[in-house]
């Protein structure tokens, strides 16, 4: 036989040839009309080489199954997510079992079924959401007989049970051949692996026993993730306790950290905003500290308003008892019964045990504070409010004794000082008293209850500005509105019981205007204040009225202050005016527009030109100046929008 003939069979061999190939030198030699003898020869040399390129195709196919569990340990010694090392499995057992879809399923011991947990090759929704009674289908045997199963045709399979949910996920599928090897742990099965094609095909023993390698390192896979999970359940616990031993050493430390803290802020003086500041550092929050009607006496941090929480803490658990109020820990404290204030801490998290004594301990200290702020404030009160009675009502017989005695509480009579007389409402003139002797031990004044009023002495030379202030801080400490009348300044105690007068007319002034809940003093009530003030400074009245027209008619040589007597004389008349003055209405008209330019805008309101008449005729008085005739027919009544039209 030509030698030339055998080589092609090598040849094919070297470049891995498909087996319909090594017909081609046979057919060419039969073409060429070869002897039979070799005929035969060369196709006993076919057959040898087609063995050969089995052999090397199984030797191929070994290698990629060996390198596929290789991967698959490497998978496993990596540690990687369950879900791509048990992905990866199902992958290569499709691609090395060169089937259409594989699969595997996983026993939900908690609901009592199998699941399907991975797919690679499927397309149906459905048969990827399969979840399968434990012991129904081919996947049932092989779980319940540890073994593994395969079937050329499934829907004709009688050897298992079928269901119409197994059986309609497989046929949307359109699997046909299945085969199925238990993922086994020692005697319990996990899940099944699962590789299938969607034509009738028979799966040989070499592909069961890759399958089951496969299935046996899925089953390493899982029991690695439980034990690692059980190994990090362990490592959280033995934190856990830890953390617990930690925490209660920290505790430690912070209620003896917080307990020399508070006595210090008790031993150096220190007020309720450093003991608030101390408790809320320690606990690490924000706290507010209440008196007993809910007012913040101090806070730290911007904790939201909270006096409705008051009254809760004694009501739930009386005094000295932290309780949870929603985002709140509340402590009401106090002394006997008596609650004096009430604590109330908004803190990330539950607070330790060791955190809520340190709370609780804050509210014993808070109280002797609150107790004694009460007994030194009620003593240098009275002492504030004697004085201050003394100077209302019995006079200065003795000014240097009474110098002396404002002197040791730190006031200086001889400074310039206004007194302000506040009214509220009966219930509330107890709380009113604490709250003023507060203020004025505060800024260095006298403060005393005296005719169901609250009457201050502070420094200062405004007395419409201290009463106003003193209005609006007091009523928002009450909740409710107070009328602060002013006088002074006044210099040296002899002044102050004339001041009291003006200040307490001042206040009642304002009530019977409809002010309430105002502060001013008799210079600011206009004409009012003529009839409240001590003074009734006439002069300063009308400077302040209509001084800008005087000063104007004085520079100009006009006659601005005539035109506006006259045309109020009128009625506000232009026309009638004009003849009074005897000039043309439109020089009238001129002129009132150069009033308003003057008096600025309003001065036509009620209220305003009620005080410009006044003023007008006071200074007529002053100066002597007879009173200008004006028609039988007009009166002298307050002016304003409609009561009389220019040039009528």
């Amino acid at each position: 036989m030509d030698g030339a003939l055998s080589r092609v069979f090598l040849e094919l061999l070297l470049r891995e040839a498909a087996a319909v190939e090594f017909e081609r030198p046979l057919l060419e030699a039969r073409a060429q009309g070869r002897p039979a003898r070799e005929l035969a020869e060369l196709d006993e040399h076919k057959a040898l080489a087609l063995q050969v390129r089995a052999l090397l195709e199984r030797r191929r196919r070994r290698e990629a199954e060996l390198s596929a569990l290789v991967d698959t340990v490497g998978d496993l010694a990596t540690l990687r997510e369950i879900d791509a090392v048990l992905e990866a499995i199902v992958r290569r057992a499709r691609e090395l079992l060169d089937a259409d879809v594989a699969y595997m399923t996983l026993n939900d011991e908690e609901r009592g079924d199998t699941y399907m947990r991975v797919t690679y090759g499927s397309v149906s929704a459905r048969f990827q959401q399969l979840r399968l009674p434990l012991g129904a289908g081919l996947g049932g045997l092989v779980a319940q007989t540890a073994a593994p199963y395969v079937t050329a045709n499934y829907g004709a399979d009688a050897r298992f049970q079928h269901t119409d949910e197994i059986d309609g996920g497989v046929a949307e599928e359109g699997l046909v051949a299945i085969l199925g090897v238990p993922m086994r742990l020692g005697t319990r099965v996990l899940g099944v692996l699962f590789a299938a094609n969607r034509s009738a095909r028979p799966f040989t023993r070499q592909e069961v026993t890759l399958l089951g390698s496969l299935a046996a390192h899925a089953s390493v896979a899982l029991d690695n993730t439980r034990l690692l999970g059980e190994t990090r359940a362990a490592l959280a616990e033995l934190g856990a306790v830890n953390t617990v031993v930690r925490r209660h050493s920290e505790s430690l430390e912070r209620a003896a950290e917080a307990h020399d803290r508070m006595t210090e802020v008790i031993l150096r003086g220190g007020d309720l905003d450093d003991l608030a500041a101390v408790v809320a550092e320690v606990l690490g929050g924000e706290l507010a500290i209440l008196d007993a009607d809910g007012h913040c006496l101090a806070a730290v941090g911007a904790i939201a308003e909270v006096a409705s929480l008051a009254g809760t803490a004694v009501a739930g658990n009386g005094l000295g008892r932290a309780t949870r109020h929603g985002e709140h820990w509340v402590l009401a404290a106090g002394a006997g019964s008596e609650a004096l204030c009430t604590l109330v801490l908004h803190a990330p998290g539950e607070l330790s045990e060791t955190d809520t004594r340190i709370l609780e301990r804050a509210g014993v200290v808070t109280s002797l504070l609150l107790l004694f702020r009460r007994s030194l404030a009620q003593a240098e009160g009275r002492v504030r409010g004697e004085l201050l009675e003394d100077l209302l009502s019995r006079g200065v017989d003795d000014p240097v004794t009474v110098r002396q005695r404002a002197r040791r509480l730190g006031v200086d009579l001889d400074a310039a000082h206004v007194l302000v007389v506040v009214t509220c409402p009966p219930r509330q003139r107890e709380r009113a008293a604490q709250w003023s002797a507060a203020y004025a031990a505060a800024c260095g004044g006298l403060a005393a209850q005296r005719e169901d009023n609250v009457t201050l002495l502070v420094g200062g030379d405004h007395p419409g500005d201290a009463a106003r202030r003193l209005a609006r801080e007091l009523g928002g400490y009450l909740g409710v509105p107070v009328t602060g009348g002013g006088a002074g300044p006044v210099s040296g105690p002899q002044q102050v019981p004339e001041a009291y007068a003006e200040a307490q007319r001042c206040a009642s002034a304002l009530l019977a205007l409809g002010r309430a809940g105002d502060g001013a003093s008799a210079a600011e009530l206009g004409f009012v204040g003529l009839l409240v003030g001590a003074d009734r400074d006439v002069g300063a009245f009308v400077t302040d009225t209509i001084g800008a027209l005087l000063e104007y008619d004085r520079r100009r040589g006009t006659a601005l202050v005539r035109t506006l007597e006259s045309y109020f004389d009128a009625g506000a008349n232009a026309v009638r005016a004009a003849e009074v003055l005897h000039v043309h209405v439109n020089t009238v008209t001129q002129r009132i527009a150069r009033i308003a330019q003057v008096l600025g805008a309003g001065w036509q309101r009620p209220d305003r030109s009620l005080e410009l008449q006044l003023a007008l005729r006071l200074h007529r008085l002053q100066t002597g100046r007879a009173t200008h005739a004006r028609p039988a027919n007009s009166v002298v009544r307050p002016h304003g929008p409609g009561t009389g039209r220019a040039g009528a």
